[in-house]
């Protein structure tokens, strides 16, 4: 089955023709992103969950309000996600609440800009195989119609109509536009774990009990990951 819908010269049309276009609608510094986007297709990212941050900022603020928050510099080394210590750095540098803030959000905005710009590559490419895939037929069936007085040329030219079409609609909607969606799902987890690690961060800024600490950070999560993680840290008074 999979011999007869092998064919070179529709498969150079529509995926040669999808590359093309992405590369003239996109420049190279976000083209260069899409590999490790790829990647991450099999190799899926280790993300800290949401309760694993909560339960390290509610660690730190005991130890801010024992020792001082100079004494998180200790902590530096192990924090389960790098921008937590990012904005460690900034406590210890004695950046105000402001400036704190303002580098946090510019973050996360660049972040979710940076990530929908990679899944907006394949959601073009799931845009223009399709027509690639029809273009490829137009062209197969002009050559069909020139060639109908000679049936065995008439053949391989349908085999390309045929085949192109299937090219087109195969590479977007099991290809370019699931590894879309993908990459938005893994763009989600991320923007919320920056979310809550900036939240928690102006909170020990702010030198809050660690607490209230606890309970505003799981105001970012739905009901089933509070219910889930309850009883998977310890809030001291």
């Amino acid at each position: 089955m999979a011999q007869f819908l092998l064919n070179f010269d529709a498969f150079v049309l529509i995926f040669g023709g999808t590359l093309g276009s992405i590369m003239i609608s996109y420049p190279w510094s976000a083209l260069q992103h899409v590999p490790n986007a790829v990647k991450m297709m099999f190799f899926p990212p280790k993300r800290p969950p949401p309760n694993l941050l909560i339960t390290t900022f509610v660690r730190l603020a005991e130890t801010a309000r024992r020792t001082g928050a100079d004494s998180l510099a200790a902590d530096l080394r192990g924090l389960p996600h790098p921008f937590m210590g990012d904005c460690l750095q900034m406590i210890l540098d004695g950046l105000d609440e402001e400036t704190i803030a303002d580098r946090c959000d510019r973050d996360i905005v660049a972040t979710r800009h940076r990530h929908l710009q990679v899944s907006g590559i394949f959601k073009a490419a799931g845009t223009y195989s399709p027509i690639f895939g029809l273009l490829g037929t137009l062209i197969g069936v002009v050559q069909v119609l020139r060639n109908i007085t000679n049936p065995s040329a008439m053949g391989a030219s349908m085999a390309v109509a045929m085949t192109a079409s299937f090219y087109g609609i195969f590479a977007a909607n099991f290809l370019f536009l699931p590894i879309a969606s993908k990459l938005n799902f893994y763009s989600d987890e991320e923007v919320l774990a920056r979310e809550l690690i900036a939240k928690g961060t102006l909170c020990l800024v702010k030198g809050e009990v660690p607490w209230l600490i606890a309970k505003k950070l799981e105001a970012y999560l739905s009901f089933q990951l509070r219910q889930g993680g309850a009883k998977s840290y310890r809030v001291p008074a």
